[in-house]
């Protein structure tokens, strides 16, 4: 089950932090973020998968206007027991719709180097490799 949160929900920031975590272990330090750190300014929409049976969190995902036209993809997190199992998956398409129901058109994200397997993912969901913008 996918919801619709505000960017301050406790079960959200629990999740960004174990991202935070992640993330810090696979590039060896906290200063991985390309861009200005997401906010609850700046977020316009954001997600968050629950077990239907449970209750858990599995996975978490944020949308940021850039402009008119364009959205970026924010804090798109599952926890490591749900991953495979199509949580990415049903967060990714909530946000497409989430951005197509605001009039966005297109979609970007920043996956770095030691997320080989993000990059998989994206690319098997139809996402392309662009070049590197410094103001997204």
């Amino acid at each position: 089950m996918i919801e619709a949160r505000p960017w301050g929900d406790p079960a959200g920031a629990a999740l960004r932090k174990e991202q935070r975590v992640e993330l810090d272990a696979r590039y060896g330090s906290d200063d991985h973020e390309p861009g200005p750190l997401p906010t609850a300014a700046d977020i316009d929409h954001f997600l968050i998968a629950v077990d239907p049976v449970s209750g858990v969190t599995l996975g978490c995902g944020a949308l940021r206007q850039l402009d008119g036209t364009s959205a970026e993809v924010k804090r798109m997190y599952v926890v490591p027991h749900a991953r495979g199992t199509g949580v990415a998956t049903a967060v990714l398409r909530a946000l497409e719709v989430a951005a197509v129901e605001r009039g966005w058109t297109t979609i970007r994200l920043e996956t770095g180097t030691a997320q080989p397997d993000a990059q998989r993912f994206y690319e098997r969901e139809g996402y392309a490799r662009i070049p590197s913008s410094a103001s997204t």
